[in-house]
Order: structure tokens, then sequence, then C-alpha cells
């Protein structure tokens, strides 16, 4: 199109919509600093003028990064098909990266510089999934106007937007469950001590625990480097190896459950006969399982959902109702706890030290 006749265009369609031709030209900019209802008159008179000069510019879809650390679990893939497929839906793209979880803690230079990157590379705001972000990293987001949204954070500002489900409940409807089975020798096995997460679903442990005035053990809590396979069975394996182990063990992710049981099996221990094991999250992980595991189901699909339409409304500058967000947990009752054989176990009870 010649470009006398794509500025008459701009003007006629600025003329039609009541509105500068410079807003005209934010809009075929993807520029964020224009009221939705007049972003979509003016693409609407643009279609109708029949406007070619930028019509992918005028179709280009906002594009939100979502980082995750650490290797690829099942929780992340649930994350993932939340996120793509909410975008999909609100016409929205996702780019997907995966940082180590060891990684040094990034300098002021090093931090701005990726902020930099993202913004040059069209991102209009980023999704962490249960990343500890530090202070430079967020500060350089908020730099470069990149919007913040973290699902089940590990250790945040309270002014960042979060999205989370209810672990504390979770975490007292896991511990109910097994003390209505009869078990009171439970241990929790977690994942790292600092998530939030982690955290809030052993508070909700502890509650049950002392509303029924048991007392857990010291060596009854454990904490794990991550919430995987590995290293379920290996705390699963100090657990069972107690002079007195649990007959019950509450872990904090279905990876979690799932190294348990095969610490058990290992031992010949089984399950649900001679240990109850309850999950966290219900992936796919849960239901798959020998034998399938009762664990407490998290939304995930769902947070990542919520997650990336507050990124969205955040780039759009639209206000958001809450810079938290919860959704409900729901306890998912499988082959994986049975009730108490030998209830004389509460007589055998290793030596109480509660945890603090």
């Amino acid at each position: 199109m010649p470009d006398t006749e794509r500025r008459t265009t701009l003007a006629t369609v600025a003329a039609s919509a009541g509105v500068s031709v410079a807003t005209v030209s934010k809009v075929l900019n993807g520029r964020s600093d224009v009221a939705p209802a007049t972003r979509a008159r003016v693409k609407e008179l643009l279609r109708t003028h029949d406007y070619a000069g930028h019509l992918v510019g005028l179709e280009r879809r906002p594009t939100v990064e979502l980082t995750l650390q650490g290797q690829l679990l099942a929780y992340s893939a649930e994350v993932i098909q939340g996120v793509s497929t909410a975008a999909a839906q609100l016409g929205a793209a996702v780019t997907v990266s995966v940082l180590p979880r060891q990684r040094p803690r990034p300098s002021r230079t090093s931090a701005a510089r990726w902020a930099r990157d993202l913004a040059a590379n069209g991102r209009r705001a980023v999704i962490a999934v249960t990343e500890e972000l530090s202070e430079e990293e967020i500060t350089a987001l908020r730099v470069v106007g990149l919007p913040l949204v973290v699902i089940d954070p590990v250790n945040l500002p309270s002014e960042v937007p979060s999205v989370g489900a209810t672990n504390f409940r979770g975490g007292l409807e896991a511990a109910r469950h097994l003390l209505g089975l009869g078990h009171r020798r439970i241990a929790y096995l977690g994942g790292p001590a600092a998530a939030e997460c982690n955290q809030a679903r052993l508070q909700g442990f502890l509650a049950a625990m002392a509303a029924v005035a048991e007392e857990v053990p010291g060596e009854y809590i454990l904490s794990s480097v991550d919430f995987c396979y590995e290293e379920g069975v290996v705390g699963g394996s100090r657990l069972l190896d107690l002079p007195t182990r649990p007959t019950a063990i509450f872990a904090g992710n279905d990876e979690l459950a799932a190294g348990v049981l095969e610490a058990a099996r290992g031992r010949g221990i089984l399950v649900p006969q001679e240990l109850s094991v309850v999950g966290f999250d219900d992936t796919q992980v849960a239901r798959i399982a020998s034998p399938p595991l009762t664990t407490v189901r998290q939304p995930l699909q769902d947070m990542g959902a919520v997650a990336i339409r507050t990124a969205l409304m955040l780039a759009a500058d639209e206000k958001i109702d809450s810079q938290h967000v919860e959704l409900a947990t729901k306890l998912v009752i499988r082959s994986s706890t049975a009730p108490l054989r030998d209830r004389s176990d509460r007589a055998t009870r290793p030596s109480r030290r509660r945890a603090s």
C-alpha cells in the first residue's frame, strides 16, 4: 500500500473512530495504553477499510513468558497445560523457559539484562512457577514495565501478585483422613522447607494432629531438596528405617508420595495394609501409581489459567481484584490408604518431641 494511501486510511479510521491518528498507530503497534473498548473499535474499522499495511502487527498476539525452575515434573505439566489452554482462549501466546534449580544469585546487571531481553523480544508479562526470584530480578522486571505473577511462591514480597491453593486446608484434610482411619504414628515428608506452600501444608498437618492431642516426633518431619520422586525414595527410606516406623506418611506432593511407595516396596512393606500414603496435587502420577494414591487435589490447570488472566490484565494496565488468589483443594480418596489394622501401635509410639 502506498504511503499516501496508508496515511489516508489511518486518517479515515481515526475520524470514524473519533480518535487521533496517533491512537490508531498505537493500536497497530500493540501498545497497551489504549482503552480496551477503543482498541476494539479501531481494530474493527481497520478491518472494514481493508487496511493491509500493518495487519500483521494488528493481529500480533501478546506473549507471556512462563518460567520454571529445575526438572519438569507432573506438577509442571499441569500448570503449563492450564496456562497454554487459557492463553489460546484469550488470544495470547506463551513461551516456556526452564532455569536450573541450583543457580547463582543474579547480579543487578545480569537481572537487568534478563528483563531487557524479555521486553525486547516482545514479552508483555512474566509468570514464574514456584521460583524464589531475587530482589534484583523483581526490580528489573518492574523497571522495564513487565508485570510479574507467581504460582505457588517460595518467598516473595506481598506486593507481587500470586496464585496458590488452600494448602493449609489441604494439609489439615490429609491428616484428618489418616486420623479417621485410626492412624496416630503419622509422618510428614515435604519439599523445600522455605517454600510457602510446603510450610502451609505442614502447618495444616500439625494443626490436625494437635486437635487430637497428638504430638509429632521431630524425626517424623522431613524436608527435601525438591518435590521429586528421587527425594521421596530417600525421605521415605529414612522414615521407614526408624526404630518405630510410622504407619502412615503424608507426602508434600504426588512425586514424593510415589517415592515413598517405592521405598516401602523395597522393604517388603505393603501399601495400604501396613502403611498408608497420602500425596498432594492429584497429577497423573497419583492416578497411575500402584496402588493409586489418595491425594489432595490442587486445581493446577485452573491456577495456571488465573495466572495468565491476571498477567494479561496487568499488562493492559487493568486493575486486579486481589494480590493473592487461593483456589480450593479437595481430598481424593483412592487405594493407598486404609484403616489401621493393629490399634496397639498407640501404645508403642516413639519418644515424643514436639515439632517446631
